[in-house]
């Protein structure tokens, strides 16, 4: 399956020539383009993922019990309708209070949300869970907290699972070491296939193409899941680009399937 984790920056004017209505069009074209079966998106507000819901039809987006508002910036799951059947999944916030919409703690600048799903592939008996975040961009000690609370999550679960984001982190980081730790399981689809860890790696680029900052964007994996090819999608049309980030795609098998 085709896995893709894509900051969508947020909607607002202030981008000027970048601003959401410039620019998506290229966020919807990209994703129909690479046609992943799973898309986790993050920053999206609720025009946003409207849009997105409207010019892709054959996905569905998940998002159970959201309090919306026009404020709050989402994690969200899209699946393809042909591959997989969506069985439950639920979100909360990162925080103390993970129930309270836009609750936030630490130094988080912040509310940070996690959105998941128990999905099934279509003429498959075993299902898989699939969870997609963002972590806080400013405050480390959010970062860390948050990470924990994701961590405890994952232990309670027995089927595979796959988790995106953008994680605001450095590969080498506390968050990273601490959600592929083995008590996790998990495994960066990046690193498991010996790539790079350098400039061309980055995948914030802000609106300029040119990679800064760190790879902060992840997939990772439990050992069910092979990783047999990655990408980080550097599409653009002209001096234009979707996102302030490029997107990362993994292809993952599930082993014995």
């Amino acid at each position: 399956m085709r896995v893709m984790t894509f900051n969508i920056r947020f909607e607002t004017e202030e981008d000027g020539s970048n601003a959401w209505a410039h620019r998506r069009d290229l966020v919807a074209g990209l994703i129909r383009k690479y046609e992943p079966s799973i898309l986790g998106t993050q920053e999206g507000m609720i025009h946003q993922l409207h849009y997105l819901q409207e010019q892709l039809p054959e996905y569905v987006i998940h998002a159970p019990n959201r309090v919306s508002d026009l404020t709050s910036q989402y994690p969200t799951l899209y699946f393809l309708k042909k591959e997989l059947d969506v069985l439950e999944g639920d979100e909360f916030w990162l925080s103390k209070t993970p129930r309270s919409h836009r609750s936030k703690d630490w130094d988080s600048a912040f509310p940070r949300m996690m959105s998941y799903a128990q999905v099934r592939f279509k003429g498959f008996a075993n299902s898989v869970w699939v969870a997609v975040t963002h972590l806080d961009h400013m405050g480390e000690t959010a970062r860390y907290e948050q990470a924990k609370i994701i961590a405890r999550w994952l232990s309670n679960l027995t089927s595979p699972v796959i988790l995106m984001g953008d994680f605001n982190d450095h590969p080498d980081s506390d968050v990273h070491r601490l959600l592929t730790s083995p008590n996790t399981g998990l495994k960066d689809t990046w690193r498991v296939l010996g790539y790079e860890e350098d400039a061309s790696s980055f995948t914030h680029h802000d609106f300029h193409g040119a990679p800064r900052k760190t790879r902060m964007d992840w997939i990772l994996v439990t050992p069910e899941f092979r990783t047999t090819r990655a990408e980080i999608v550097r599409d653009h049309r002209g001096n234009s680009y979707p996102s302030d980030h490029f997107p990362y795609m993994a292809e993952v098998v599930i082993n014995g399937q």
